[in-house]
């Protein structure tokens, strides 16, 4: 007899167990977003020379994975052009030893090394900006685009929607979670990367999430049925999400070519 209740016991523990673990939710992820703002086409060759030689192949050292590196649709007609670096980080103290860890890879010093030692006169950016970012509650990981057409014809859309305050941001990023705003761009195939909400940047309050599209055209289309969504007409009219938004900065965005995803 105490040998059958032992057994079951256990069976029961097992079975609490397996039921903790599949009902366990993702940990929000953490991303950090690199700004690099320039002006010259000298520049941005050592810019790419420096991310496709020494940046990427040093984070895939470091096992970091789906790194996006993107450039501004704007820049062919731009005095002051943009490129972007996106990756996820394990956590805001990977964030900080970063820079330690990397001056510790010799090969990334060497291959870098055109960019680490710009001299004054010849500097590779105009200023660079680091956004800190974590994930959205119901979108606590990133996932890749499954998009078909050619690269060079993709369109990636990054959004930043500011409020007012922190109370009306809140406000905002609740409207994307349980008012589900998310679902709504799931359901319309937006081919979202992610949807975050900033914890460290230069337009705080603030939110960010990146779409994707085989092109324009293709980008266009999505819009317009969404905006005839008939969720979306009921979620935007509802008076508890009114007034949440202050500045929506959109940001049209192609992958370099030797960007991961």
């Amino acid at each position: 007899m105490k040998l059958l209740f032992r057994r079951i016991s256990i069976a029961f523990i097992l079975v609490i167990l397996l039921s903790w673990s599949s009902n366990k939710k993702p940990a929000r992820e953490i991303y950090q977003l690199t700004v690099y703002h320039f002006k010259t086409d000298a520049q941005e060759k050592i810019l790419d020379n420096y991310l496709q030689n020494a940046l990427l192949p040093a984070l895939h050292r470091m096992n970091m994975a789906n790194i996006g590196v993107f450039k501004s649709i704007a820049n062919d007609t731009a005095v002051s052009k943009s490129l972007y670096v996106f990756f996820t980080i394990k956590s805001m103290d990977a964030s900080i030893t970063l820079g330690e860890k990397l001056n510790a890879d010799r090969d990334y010093l060497s291959a870098g090394a055109e960019y680490i030692h710009a001299a004054y006169t010849t500097p590779p950016y105009e200023r660079m900006e680091t956004i800190l970012l974590r994930a959205f509650p119901l979108a606590p990981t990133m996932n890749l685009p499954q998009l078909k057409g050619e690269r060079k014809n993709r369109v990636y859309e990054l959004r930043s929607y500011e409020s007012y305050t922190e109370k009306i941001f809140k406000n905002k990023v609740q409207m994307f979670n349980e008012g589900d705003e998310i679902g709504l761009f799931k359901r319309l195939n937006f081919n979202a990367v992610f949807y975050s909400e900033v914890i460290a940047g230069s337009k705080m309050p603030n939110l960010m999430y990146m779409t994707c599209f085989e092109n324009k055209e293709d980008r266009d289309e999505h819009w317009k049925n969404f905006g005839a969504d008939p969720q979306w007409k009921k979620l935007s009219a509802m008076p508890e999400y009114q007034n949440n938004v202050s500045k929506n900065e959109q940001m049209f965005l192609r992958p370099a070519a030797y960007s991961d995803f």
